[in-house]
């Protein structure tokens, strides 16, 4: 018996020797039309040259999301991370910065990227890692270190003017066997900056409206914040904010000022640089999309050709997503809605678990994600293959409604030469 559970030992471990072997050692065989690394840098470049002197913006990657027990949703990198580094892996931080840093040795650098470590074992499990030596060859990023030397490294935040960061949601689990996950990176981040226990975005941003008023333009100030508290109660409840609206005079409004809570953290403004940076599309971009709306397109063309009354709302959605998997899609941009009859009415319809769709119309609304980016493609037809004249009424309709609206689309012209300014719509 020893000399059996010795053999079956040794076998074991040269089963794991050769699968991580072969992991390290294959060539992959992957897409080669990914974003670049002088595209993401170049991203990274122009979000720096939008941050005030002395500031810092900080990046965390996307948190692993728990399916079931020990199973795992497929992971999915938040969108701003990949798009300023590509990294596609959890448990990640980047940080930003306005001015050059310098490191213990004296080296000059203005980004710093944490990256999980390479564990053998674990990627025998879940794929290979990039590691520190993957990411800074494969991604390009000045200094790359690992993730568990966030802790020690990382700079003091309170010495910045600003902290641009993305307020936190307050979903992401502690694996306890992971020292340096996402859980505990944030943590460490919380107590580098003295983040406040009561932290909220949207509450800090009328902090910072507060001080920015002047004592000429408090007034309208009171006003946006009374706007706020009507669409938000909880701000309501905010003893500064409540006191600034119903301050009797400016003066009254400059002493409630002075109690506002001093913090260099800024939870609100990144997401408006992000939106300001990736409203344009760059050409390597609007390929992608592109490739994005064609595999989406293709599946709509293949689910009107093998549509019957007796298919399934889950069928339709299978043909779907096959298409996009055939064709290269990482994932659907979005849950699928697949919606007969009345289930169509129902604006994020996502059970498609009606078992016929009869003659009644179906709704489509599906769209491929490609290399990150996300095409929407939505289509209603009848599920017999032919509209009934109540059907074709409705659908002529709307179809004329979208018709008048492109129609109706111009370029805005402004004064000055003749010729038109491209782009401004």
């Amino acid at each position: 018996m020893i000399r059996i559970l010795s053999f079956l030992r040794r076998i074991s471990l040269l089963s794991l020797s050769l699968a991580v072997l072969t992991a390290f050692t294959i060539s992959s065989d992957e897409p080669t039309d990914y974003l670049t690394a002088s595209f993401h840098k170049e991203r990274r470049d122009a979000l720096r040259r939008m941050l005030p002197p002395n500031s810092v913006a900080v990046f965390f990657a996307a948190p692993v999301r728990n399916r079931a027990n020990d199973v795992e949703f497929v992971y999915h990198q938040d969108p701003d991370f990949y798009y300023l580094t590509g990294y596609r892996e959890p448990h990640a931080v980047l940080l930003l910065f306005a001015d050059p840093q310098k490191d213990a040795a004296g080296q000059t650098y203005h980004e710093m990227l944490y990256v999980q470590r390479r564990d053998p074992k674990a990627e025998m499990w879940a794929g290979r890692r990039l590691g520190t030596e993957g990411a800074s060859k494969t991604l390009g990023l000045q200094k790359v270190a690992e993730n568990k030397e966030f802790a020690a490294t990382a700079p003091d935040f309170r010495n910045f003017s600003k902290v641009f960061f993305h307020e936190f949601r307050n979903d992401v689990r502690d694996d306890k066997k992971d020292s340096a996950d996402l859980y505990d990176l944030i943590r460490d981040f919380r107590q580098k900056t003295n983040y406040p226990t009561d932290y909220d975005a949207r509450r800090y941003s009328l902090y910072e409206l507060l001080r920015n008023s002047g004592k000429d333009n408090s007034v309208n100030a009171a006003q946006t914040i009374s706007n706020y508290q009507s669409y938000y109660p909880s701000l309501q409840n905010d003893p500064v904010l409540k006191e600034f609206v119903q301050a009797a005079d400016a003066k009254a409004r400059a002493r409630v000022v002075a109690k506002v809570p001093k913090t260099n953290l800024d939870g609100y403004t990144l997401p408006g640089f992000m939106d300001q940076m990736r409203e344009t599309k760059l050409p390597e971009e609007i390929k992608l999309l592109r490739k994005a709306v064609f595999i989406s397109a293709v599946a709509q063309q293949e689910v009107m050709k093998a549509l019957h009354p007796g298919m399934s709302e889950r069928e339709v959605q299978g043909i779907h997503e096959f298409v996009y998997r055939k064709y290269g899609a990482e994932f659907e941009g979005y849950p699928s809605i697949v919606g007969a009859g009345n289930n169509g009415c129902v604006l994020h319809y996502i059970e498609n678990n009606r078992t016929k769709l009869n003659t009644d119309l179906v709704l489509m609304d599906i769209g491929a994600e490609y290399h990150g980016y996300t095409a929407d493609v939505t289509r209603t037809v009848p599920a017999s293959g032919k509209f009934n004249p109540e059907q074709r009424a409705i659908y002529d309709l709307v179809y004329r409604a979208q018709e008048a609206g492109i129609a109706a689309c111009r370029e805005k012209r402004f004064p000055g030469p003749a010729r038109s300014r491209r782009g401004n719509h």
